[in-house]
């Protein structure tokens, strides 16, 4: 019996680095995708930050956050989606990220968690 592949959406809030919330939530996206799941990833309010380019968390003795994102398309996670207002406030434009993100409006978020089956915030 095949089960029908469910829509899981991640919400990144969090700053990349202070506390492991970045990095936790990124292990469940890549976990859920290797499930087959349909994934929906959200950065939202700090969590903008996380997609960042050229960080430099050697400075405070961390992993780049940033250059594990690149391996989302490799587990088939394409809908990677960015606040525009969390952006624009913070002063970072979607060419300053370090990966390809939809930029949405309060709309559009309020959609993408109504069609999930199950949303996960951190």
């Amino acid at each position: 019996m095949e089960m029908t592949p469910k829509t899981l959406t991640f919400i990144a809030r969090s700053t990349p680095y202070g506390s492991g919330r970045a990095k936790a939530l990124l292990d469940m996206v890549l976990s859920a995708a290797v499930f087959d799941q349909n994934i929906n990833l959200l950065f939202m309010d700090d969590g903008v930050w996380q997609l960042a380019r050229d960080q430099q968390p050697g400075m405070i003795d961390a992993k780049d956050l940033s250059a594990a994102l690149g391996a989302l398309p490799l587990y088939e996670v394409n809908n990677v989606y960015v606040e525009a207002r969390a952006l624009h406030e913070r002063g970072l434009t979607l060419d300053t990220l370090a990966v390809t993100a939809i930029p949405c409006d309060d709309a559009h978020i309020t959609a993408l968690i109504a069609q999930s089956d199950q949303v996960f915030a951190l």
